[in-house]
């Protein structure tokens, strides 16, 4: 009897909730504005808590070197400035000349690819394997006319980005300053609203929560980091030309789950292939050489088990965030289905592991 009376509690709580979703379709008005400050802000958000996360253990360290947090940031600031003004002088130029010689040789780039392709076509090997009727130069340029309309339809929403940088510029570093100062004080706050008896398991919640997402965005970004050095290793060592500009791009890309990876192996084919049929084979052996490394090597003693999804979730959860919020659907839905996992956990510990078995009795 008591377990149907916790069951019938359950079912009340979420219907409730369902009832709450289904008022809030029906005053829609209300929320629009709402949303649309949302899309606003929520760049500079992101951003914010990246650095937030990446920058935090360096400000707790000076400040209990006796350091003021303000200054501490501030000069984190200053060195982040410097840092950035040296990356420009030193990177910089090489990185422009590589992405404008590309830019310009685009035409002649295509023409080689299909040049290459056509000798691949006439070639006895690759004939033998294919069917009669079947082009694979012409099936190759039209998958390359589809991807460079799905580039398009993205390069028009950059344009957009674009017209708002200014204020992400502005803005994001002001809330980073807020978020760096004030430190661990939003969690407080949050546990604060809870009721007193519940207090210490929120604090807890929110420390497993704030660990979690430390331990994702750092680890990220070292992983990355040595998967940006294996690749420009590998492509300097086959002779790869914008070797930088191509490693960069894949630094960035795989920051995106998944699908990140396959993306940026596109152009790095596609670049050797122009080069010649082998250097594009090596490439493609590179950047599968570099995955695994990062996969089976750095990874694993990056994350540990602080990292808990299984491959086929992340798949999944990346399917779900690109169909319902584009690229930063498949940004923010990792760490946020991170949130509801440990959300879930403690709740279902707090409320129905050990508040089951008191009722059964």
């Amino acid at each position: 009897m008591a377990k149907l009376n916790l069951f019938i509690r359950i079912c009340a709580a979420v219907l409730l909730v369902l009832g709450i979703v289904y008022v809030g379709t029906l005053v829609d008005f209300i929320f629009t504005p709402l949303y649309s400050l949302f899309k606003v802000i929520i760049i500079p958000l992101m951003l914010a808590g990246f650095f937030y996360y990446l920058l935090r253990p360096l400000i707790d360290w000076m400040e209990k070197r006796k350091l003021n947090r303000t200054l501490a940031i501030l000069l984190v600031y200053l060195g982040i400035a410097i840092l950035l003004l040296s990356f420009s002088i030193g990177v910089g130029p090489s990185l422009r000349t590589q992405l404008v010689t590309l830019v310009n040789n685009a035409p002649n780039l295509f023409e080689a690819m299909n040049e290459q392709l056509q000798k691949l076509e006439n070639s006895e090997l690759l004939s033998s394997f294919m069917p009669e009727g079947i082009s694979p130069s012409s099936q190759i340029t039209e998958y390359l006319n589809k991807g460079f309309t799905l580039v398009s339809n993205y390069v028009s929403g950059l344009f957009s980005f674009v017209s708002n940088f200014a204020v992400i510029l502005f803005t994001f570093p002001i809330i980073l300053f807020y978020m760096l100062k004030e430190g661990g004080k939003f969690g407080r706050k949050i546990v604060s609203f809870m009721p007193r008896k519940f207090r210490e398991a929120g604090t807890r919640m929110m420390a497993d929560i704030d660990y979690a997402l430390s331990s994702f965005i750092v680890g990220r970004v070292l992983v990355n980091l040595a998967l940006g050095v294996l690749m420009y290793l590998g492509f300097l060592l086959i002779g790869l030309p914008y070797a930088l500009l191509l490693t960069l791009i894949a630094v960035v890309m795989n920051f995106v789950p998944f699908i990140g990876a396959i993306l940026s192996a596109v152009p790095i084919f596609i670049i050797g292939v122009i080069e010649s049929p082998s250097t594009g084979l090596w490439a493609i052996i590179v950047v599968l050489a570099a995955q695994q490394i990062q996969d089976n090597v750095i990874a694993p003693y990056v994350f540990g088990k602080k990292l808990d999804i299984h491959p086929l979730t992340t798949i999944i959860l990346v399917l779900v965030g690109g169909d319902l919020g584009g690229i930063l659907g498949i940004l923010l839905i990792i760490p946020i289905y991170m949130i509801i996992k440990i959300v879930a956990v403690n709740v279902y510990e707090l409320f129905i592991r050990h508040h089951w078995p008191e009722e059964s009795h």
